[in-house]
């Protein structure tokens, strides 16, 4: 198997390189794959230059696909296991929950279902030096691991209640006010520990935008300590920048990252093509 990784920071990122590009459509490159997201958060490609059949097949062969996709999007793919992130009027004509990724947040929060295990993204139009679209993940699991041990052990039992409105607080102001509600109560309110315990062993915190309160602390308290787990996590030594080139392809681990989007505006025609792959974990103390 003629892949290899090379670290991009101590606690977070790891960049493949390989001699032929067909070596990571194998069932052995997909494992050693996996293993490395897991292990370092977030993998990056650079300029892997996918169509979205091998995204898809690539998708499969790192384990079971699942649709998360906007529900307002007219979408220009020909399968819908594909989402379009983008800010293209024609095709996502309702732009807010695009719009709210500008803020860390986790995928799959608030439904009823695991967390997705790991998002992949794939840069089909990168916006200009200067416009903004980068992408910032930061390592949960090592924010989690890089906390004073008296403070890990306050964490244990707490729990955060987490909802779409929430994450959409910081932009609700911008909303049309003709569907205002709607958007804002869209999926479920849902409770989750702030220490996620994973069947590996490791943990990891679920924080970002969805998380509104912390429950039995009163609210601007509870708030205030989310908001500073949030800055905690997403400090240099735990997170990491990723400038677009077009098609640069990025695996993140959904259950143990934040990411947010660096502001852009529609006039950079930014497009990525957004597959998942469903989650085997429930949020477990």
């Amino acid at each position: 198997m003629a892949i290899r990784f090379e670290n991009i920071k101590e606690f977070i990122g790891s960049r493949v390189v390989w001699d032929d590009r067909a070596d990571l459509f194998t069932p052995e490159a997909a494992a050693a794959i996996r293993a490395k997201v897991e292990e370092r958060t977030v993998v990056v490609f650079p300029e892997l230059n996918l169509t979205d059949d091998e995204q898809l097949q690539f998708t499969e062969l790192m384990g079971e696909r699942q649709r998360l996709t906007g529900r307002f999007n007219k979408q220009e793919v020909e399968n819908d296991d594909v989402y379009q992130v983008t800010l293209d009027p024609k095709i996502n004509p309702q732009p807010e929950y695009v719009l709210g990724t500008f803020f860390w947040h986790m995928d799959g929060i608030t439904v009823d279902a695991p967390p997705p295990f790991a998002t992949l993204l794939s840069c089909r139009i990168a916006p200009a030096a200067g416009m903004g679209g980068e992408t910032e993940f930061a390592s949960t699991y090592a924010a989690y691991e890089g906390l004073p041990e008296e403070e890990k052990q306050a964490l244990e039992g707490m729990r955060a209640v987490h909802s779409v409105k929430a994450s959409l607080s910081p932009i609700a102001d911008a909303i049309p006010e003709k569907h205002r509600d709607k958007v804002l109560n869209i999926g479920l309110v849902k409770e989750h520990p702030l220490v996620w315990t994973h069947e590996s062993g490791r943990k990891s915190m679920v924080i970002g935008t969805t998380a509104d309160h912390i429950v039995g602390q009163e609210i601007p308290a509870g708030r205030a300590m989310l908001i500073r787990l949030q800055e905690w996590a997403a400090q240099p030594a735990y997170s990491l920048r990723h400038k677009w080139t077009e098609g640069d392809f990025v695996i993140w681990d959904n259950t143990g990252a934040m990411h947010r989007a660096i502001p852009y505006d529609k006039s950079t025609g930014r497009m990525m093509h957004r597959t998942s792959i469903a989650g085997t974990e429930t949020v477990a103390a």
